[in-house]
């Protein structure tokens, strides 16, 4: 039976931070709750709760010891931090782009087909104002930008609901409006489509626009671009 998971919320956050301050982050760092609970400013057993949350959550994983605890943060503790730096950035820096860099890559072919769906298109050209080309632009991120891209989640995005017809139901996605920069030349708007259900990981993002973007800009695999997501 799958074990429930606690939810990770500001107060869990806070800690999360306090243990990335402490060097969690680049590897085990010990700890005693009396410790942390001082520097949350609460009590010895509720740090002792926030530290069992975090870990439920996969952001830590702990070592118990006679005098306290080795933590280190996970892949996915690192993420959450970076959420929250990409919240904050957006906060204090003027920029309302979020800057994204990659390369062109060849995809899986599944894009052509599913674009093309009329429960798609339908709702693409009502709520994006075009009716795109029939495939999508496969963009490989480079490390920093794996990194940005959770930010995006911050960011309003125009929802395409899901939908069904005799034979199954395709699921929903959000597209976020964004500019495509390649070599001197830019092409607006393009749409970073993220549906609900997908293949991908977060080192890819999977662009639509009314004109084929390769054709456009001249792109092939492995040329460089830059996506500002608005």
């Amino acid at each position: 039976m799958a074990r429930a998971t606690r939810a990770v919320g500001y107060d869990e956050l806070a800690a999360l931070k306090l243990l990335a301050l402490e060097g969690a982050r680049r590897g085990d760092v010990k700890v005693a709750c009396a410790d942390l609970a001082d520097r949350l400013d609460t009590s010895t057993q509720t740090a002792s709760r926030r530290l069992q949350a975090l870990e439920e959550a996969d952001y830590v994983e702990r070592d118990g010891v006679s005098d306290g605890q080795w933590v280190r943060i996970t892949d996915a503790g690192e993420r959450a931090l970076r959420g929250e730096y990409e919240d904050y950035r957006r906060v204090f820096e003027e920029s309302d782009a979020l800057e994204l860099d990659g390369h062109v890559t060849g995809g899986m072919g599944e894009g052509r087909h599913y674009i093309s769906l009329p429960g798609y298109q339908r709702q693409f050209e009502d709520r994006l104002g075009y009716e795109p080309y029939p495939g999508t632009l496969n963009v490989e991120l480079d490390a920093d930008s794996r990194r940005a891209r959770s930010a995006m989640s911050a960011i309003d995005g125009v929802p395409i609901d899901e939908w069904e017809d005799d034979e199954r139901t395709y699921g929903s996605a959000t597209c976020y409006r964004a500019t495509l920069d390649a070599d001197g030349d830019s092409y607006e708007p393009v749409h970073v489509i993220v549906p609900d259900r997908t293949h991908h990981d977060d080192t890819q993002l999977e662009l639509i626009a009314a004109d084929e973007l390769r054709a456009v800009l001249g792109l092939d695999d492995g040329d460089e671009v830059t996506v500002r997501v608005e």
